[in-house]
């Protein structure tokens, strides 16, 4: 007959004790799971998995595309899951709140949020034809709002939900950029560094004020091809830009990363099996920050 406790002792006779933990930590079957940002390359195919793991998604984005939040979740509830679409602006604080009372409403309870809504503008980027001193700092300033208030506002709505029962992960988007200044995108560099930054400062403002079960991390992918990169990294013609064999060259494993492979450093943050970790960036770059020369 085993138990959840087995006495051992050392090669001194020392006693101590050994908990075995039979709980699958990664579990997340019935856990409300809410993304912004969700219904992007990267948002679909991030909640279309968290769903097939049993938690129920909420999918929030602006409705840049007519029905493109109902089509994921249709999707989702064909293959058996259970998801919600609602509209959202992150940037609207009043809006966010009204999306909370909906999920209050549906669920009742909020378990993990995933702040992914960003973005980049070319205004705000250093082309090789241009200097710094053509950066247009409008730009710069929507893309850090866009990406670092578009994480703290969601948080600061969500989190309420969280700290009624003292425990909740919040998993930012962070960026190869937040680790690294990369050239080019100078507007959206500082943005993620901040977002990096806003991680390990909430991680003791929420765990030291409302319980250790509060837990705030990010991740930080490498390069991916996605709608809003495609046109930096491909030409017109399919073959890859000069930027896209310099990335390549500075890369170990040699190519552009694939969305899945988020899946599972994000499923870790996600559940039981990261209790202990909070405040951490998470890096999934394919080797990229480690390579030197």
């Amino acid at each position: 007959m085993c138990s959840n406790t087995e006495n051992i002792r050392t090669k001194k006779g020392i006693p101590y004790n050994i908990r075995i933990n039979m709980k699958n930590l990664f579990d997340l079957k019935g856990k409300v799971m809410v993304m912004t940002g969700a219904c992007g390359v990267l948002g679909t195919t991030i909640v279309k998995y968290f769903a097939a793991q049993g938690a129920k998604m909420v999918l929030l984005d602006l409705e840049r595309v007519s029905g493109l939040g109902e089509k994921t979740v249709s999707e989702i509830e064909s293959a058996g899951g259970e998801a919600v679409f609602f509209p959202t602006d992150v940037l609207d604080k009043a809006t966010v709140e009204k999306n909370l009372e909906q999920v209050m409403e549906k669920y009742g309870t909020v378990d993990v949020l995933l702040n992914a809504a960003g973005g980049n503008m070319a205004a705000a980027t250093v082309p090789p034809d241009k200097t710094i001193f053509d950066l247009d700092i409008d730009a710069v300033k929507k893309v850090t709002e866009l990406n670092l208030f578009g994480t703290i506002i969601p948080t600061m709505v969500f989190a309420k939900a969280m700290v009624k029962t003292g425990k909740g992960s919040i998993i930012n988007f962070a960026s190869e950029s937040a680790l690294r200044p990369l050239t080019r995108v100078a507007g959206y560099g500082v943005a993620k560094a901040a977002v990096a930054n806003w991680t390990r400062y909430l991680c003791a403002e929420l765990a030291m004020k409302f319980g250790e079960g509060m837990r705030v991390n990010a991740i930080a992918p490498g390069f991916l091809l996605t709608n809003q990169n495609r046109s930096l990294l491909v030409n017109p013609d399919g073959s890859l830009t000069d930027r896209s064999h310099s990335i390549l060259a500075h890369t170990p494993v040699g190519r552009f990363l694939e969305p899945d492979e988020l899946l599972g450093t994000l499923h870790w943050l996600a559940s039981d099996a990261s209790s202990a970790v909070t405040g951490t960036v998470a890096v999934v770059d394919g080797g990229f920050d480690a390579f030197s020369i």
